[in-house]
């Protein structure tokens, strides 16, 4: 008897993680579907972020014209909940048109908030035409957050902490 509750207990455990496993591999299909429908092109990168507690991927897109596009994604729902366009640096016409913070004044202010080095910076237009600065900053505990700062106002309007990475865009892109 001991041993048959051992193997349904087992069982039942084994099956919800299986289950919430494929929840999980469920979401990111539904996300790169809606990404590749909104934008064709190729993925560059994916990354599994926690934004206050709710779990999204970030999708980075190259479409034909080698522009590049950023997707955030609801794991669980599968629905776009932004979409950015990227340029190569803060002197691009898009990104000056709506920049009034320096990189340096934007990195200090997303450093001051979350200590450590910053390991890439990316330069965002947001779907309203606003810039921002992008900062990925890993911490001294080995904890990389996403802090992105407004490149009109200095503020943080986005944080996230990564949770995993896969793929990785090449320094010709940028």
């Amino acid at each position: 008897m001991k041993s048959s509750t051992f193997y349904l207990a087992t069982f039942l455990v084994l099956s919800f993680f299986s289950m919430a496993s494929w929840a999980l591999d469920q979401g990111l299909d539904t996300c790169i579907n809606s990404a590749k429908q909104s934008k064709s092109g190729y993925i560059l990168k994916l990354e599994k972020l926690n934004m206050a507690g709710k779990a999204v991927y970030e999708i980075e897109v190259a479409d034909v014209n080698r522009g590049e596009w950023e997707f955030l994604c609801e794991a669980d729902t599968g629905k776009i909940i932004e979409k950015e366009s990227e340029v190569t640096d803060a002197k691009s016409e898009a990104f000056k048109k709506n920049m009034k913070v320096t990189e340096q004044d934007a990195a200090a202010t997303a450093l001051k908030a979350y200590p450590g080095k910053i390991e890439e910076v990316e330069y965002e237009i947001e779907e309203n035409g606003g810039s921002s600065y992008e900062f990925d900053i890993m911490s001294n505990k080995g904890i990389e957050t996403k802090v992105e700062v407004d490149a009109a106002t200095g503020k943080i309007i986005e944080t996230a902490i990564e949770e995993w990475e896969a793929g990785e865009e090449t320094e010709e892109r940028r």
